[in-house]
């Protein structure tokens, strides 16, 4: 129940950096512009029926239908592209729509904006690299249209001319729209990217810590599977025993060998015992929870003070929860870390609700990691082991969403001044600590069983 169990992990196989677009995706994106393009060509010419020459702009959008083809002829649309193939296939969308607002009038057609359309994309399944190139290559060809254009398609009798202030204002909004959508795109993005891998790193360690709390089914298995061998190995080593009593040598031995096999089957007589009555492995007391979360904590040179108040209402019994277990273990190894002497642990319940505080007296949480703790991939260690990063990152946001699963309500704050260090309180309602995980395991052990058979 450590938090090295994820930062151990490298940091790729939880979020891979190399982001990528499948070829199908890009593919339909410029089947869609292309349809887009002639359909803008068609209601120009024959709608408006202006003069525009047609020529090169199918010329143009056919050239980008035989590459769509080529393509889905040459390579498995359905393969994820490398950035730079996806990147070079969106700064051919970029420069095949340079060319076709060069034919018709540059910046002063409204469709100039469309040089956002390949930018977003890429901030939003691209680097960040690749992401500022196409925005520098649109902006660019931008800037190259400000000045080289054929004529907008218009009225004959009344042209159409824009004021230079007027284009520029075009161009210097195309710029600031690239920018800032991109930069927005890539936030939101990245941030939908995080809390889905971290949620998955959340699925994955519940899932470790429920294979530990198997054990128990796995430990009464082998006991039942085991006792009939060992009852039969008794019985004739007792007979063999008793034949061979005057030979003292061999009669010694097979004593010896009687006694150990019978102290393994009052080994296991006690495995099972435990297991049928589930007081250590299916349910276990608030106290308990506490010492076993506790205990492998203890011999690293940080003194653990474990208070527990006694209460007029029965000390509170929940079952045996792999999410808290972990969600309390790692609150604690944290306190543990960031701890210069002590860490207290502290349990307090009534009737309606059970609370465990958990206190160190180190450097308190900094008041910019106070408002974002519980993030995923928020870190910034100062314990007393740097070489692991992870703390109060990932490591947190596990535990606090196990937590929180269980109905639990977690907050993080620092101890009132003069006194220094952070303080997370965990409270349950009563009622939920005490029924709701039992129905959860339930569900796990038949799980179990039908997994077994």
């Amino acid at each position: 129940m450590t938090d090295t169990l994820i930062t151990d992990t490298p940091d790729t196989e939880l979020r891979d950096p190399r982001r990528r677009v499948r070829l199908d995706t890009i593919l339909r994106l410029r089947w869609l512009a292309a349809l887009g393009q002639l359909t803008a060509i068609f209601v120009v010419v024959q709608g408006l029926e202006f003069d525009l020459p047609v020529v090169p702009c199918l010329a143009v959008i056919s050239v980008s239908a035989l590459i769509n083809l080529a393509l889905q002829i040459a390579f498995n649309p359905m393969q994820l592209l490398e950035p730079r193939h996806a990147g070079g296939l969106l700064a051919l969308n970029i420069v095949e729509l340079a060319t076709l607002l060069y034919l018709t009038g540059g910046l002063d057609n409204p469709f100039s904006f469309m040089f956002l359309v390949p930018v977003l994309i890429s901030a939003t399944a691209l680097p960040v690299r690749l992401t500022v190139m196409l925005g520098l290559l649109a902006v660019a060809c931008a800037t190259l249209l400000l000045f080289f254009h054929m004529p907008l398609p218009w009225d004959g009798e009344e042209p159409l001319d824009f004021p230079p202030i007027y284009i520029f204002g075009v161009w210097l909004s195309i710029a600031l729209a690239i920018g800032v959508t991109s930069l927005y795109s890539f936030q939101v993005t990245e941030e939908a990217r995080k809390l889905s891998d971290a949620l998955a790193a959340t699925e994955l360690v519940l899932a470790r810590e429920q294979h530990l709390t198997q054990l128990d089914g796995l430990a009464a298995a082998a006991a039942h599977e085991l006792g009939t061998p060992l009852a039969t190995i008794v019985l004739i080593s007792r007979e063999l025993e008793r034949a061979l009593q005057d030979n003292g040598q061999v009669s010694g031995d097979i004593k010896t060998l009687r006694e150990q096999a019978q102290r393994c089957r009052d080994i296991l007589g006690k495995i099972t015992q435990l297991s049928s009555t589930g007081s250590m492995f299916d349910r276990m007391k608030l106290s308990t929870l506490i010492e076993e979360t506790v205990a492998p904590h203890r011999d690293f040179g940080v003194d653990i003070k474990v208070r527990i108040a006694l209460a007029a209402a029965k000390e509170p019994v929940g079952t045996r929860n792999p999410a808290i277990l972990y969600g309390v273990g790692n609150i604690l190894e944290n306190a543990v870390d960031f701890a210069r002497d002590a860490v207290e642990v502290n349990a307090w319940w009534n009737n309606e609700t059970v609370e465990i505080a958990v206190s160190d007296d180190g450097p308190g949480f900094a008041p910019d990691i106070l408002k974002r703790i519980g993030e995923p991939y928020l870190s910034r260690r100062r314990g007393n082991d740097d070489s692991q990063g992870g703390g109060l990152g990932l490591g947190v946001f596990i535990a606090r969403t196990l937590l929180e699963r269980t109905g639990a309500k977690v907050s993080f704050t620092n101890r009132p001044f003069p006194d220094h260090g952070a303080v997370v309180q965990i409270i349950w309602p009563r009622q939920r600590f005490e029924a709701v995980e039992e129905s959860e395991t339930g569900d796990r052990h038949g799980a179990d069983l039908t997994g077994s058979s």
